[in-house]
């Protein structure tokens, strides 16, 4: 352990692997006097909240737990330990942390770094954050996936928001536009398109936005594939900025958004920034 300082790690049993059954006795295995603290029925960001009166708050689950510990962290300041637990781990994976033993030896090395966070709407998000489509897809995958499972969820969600999309007139920056799906990246994201698949930095201050343009024809059919495959490369529909601030004006009412995979009611104009803060958070690289 980094000096032998005390480590809570949080796990919340909804999130995939998460609630595997030895999961206690790994994280005992892996961590010298962890303290657990399963969530339960209880309420994740109070869990949190009392994980981050600790040296190191841990957290087990995929990007959605993520996102709640790191908006604790903003608020406590205390350092972040990821152990890859969920269905969805690409922040785990952009931090070099792909096992439990992978974040034992970042703590064990004293291995940290501060990295940028996301805020849209005030909301933040350490991935990517979206509206048009995406939310909607989401929306619907978890009014099934109790009863069917994600993944077939998923498929039937997606048939129901390819009959039913419509595009979304919004600004942004001032100019008008209308789009079927729009993503912001918390920093710079590589490939080209919409299949943002890994970023070389976490800290370099940037948001990298994508969206289908809806005047481009064919663009409900291009949505489609995007939605499954993510299209890379060049085409006339995906547009793309990178800034360090953007204003977004929906011009047919309030959005519904989504951050890191969670959904939530925005309003009509909405900023997409980041935060003044970074949060520590262990990492599985050497210094960069």
């Amino acid at each position: 352990m980094d000096d032998h300082k005390r480590l809570a790690v949080v796990v919340n049993s909804s999130a995939g692997s998460a609630n595997e059954p030895h999961l206690a006795d790994h994280l005992r295995e892996c961590f010298e006097g962890v303290v657990i603290l399963d969530v339960g029925d209880g309420d994740l960001i109070e869990t949190l909240r009392e994980a981050a009166t600790y040296d190191i708050m841990g957290i087990v689950g995929g990007d959605g737990s993520v996102n709640a510990a790191v908006e604790v962290a903003l608020e406590t300041g205390t350092p972040l330990a990821v152990v890859p637990g969920g269905t969805l781990n690409h922040f785990a994976r952009d931090i070099a942390l792909e096992s439990m033993e992978t974040t034992q030896a970042a703590i064990a090395a004293g291995r940290t770094a501060v990295i940028d966070v996301g805020l849209i709407d005030g909301a933040p998000f350490v991935n990517t954050a979206s509206f048009g489509s995406y939310p909607e897809l989401v929306d619907e995958r978890e009014r099934r996936e109790n009863r069917l499972g994600k993944w077939p969820a998923l498929a039937i969600a997606m048939g129901k928001v390819m009959r039913t999309m419509t595009p979304t007139a919004v600004s942004i920056n001032g100019r008008r536009t209308s789009v079927w799906l729009f993503f912001a990246g918390n920093c710079r994201y590589d490939p080209p398109g919409l299949a943002p698949l890994n970023r070389a930095r976490l800290d370099d201050g940037l948001i990298d936005l994508r969206w289908i343009d809806a005047s481009v024809p064919f663009g409900r059919t291009r949505t489609f594939l995007a939605m499954l495959t993510g299209p890379r490369g060049r085409s006339r529909a995906v547009k793309t900025l990178v800034g360090e601030r953007f204003e977004i004006v929906s011009h047919e009412g309030p959005l519904r958004l989504a951050r890191d995979g969670e959904t939530f009611d925005g309003g009509e104009c909405i900023v997409i920034e980041k935060h003044p803060k970074g949060v520590q958070v262990y990492v599985g690289w050497a210094d960069r």
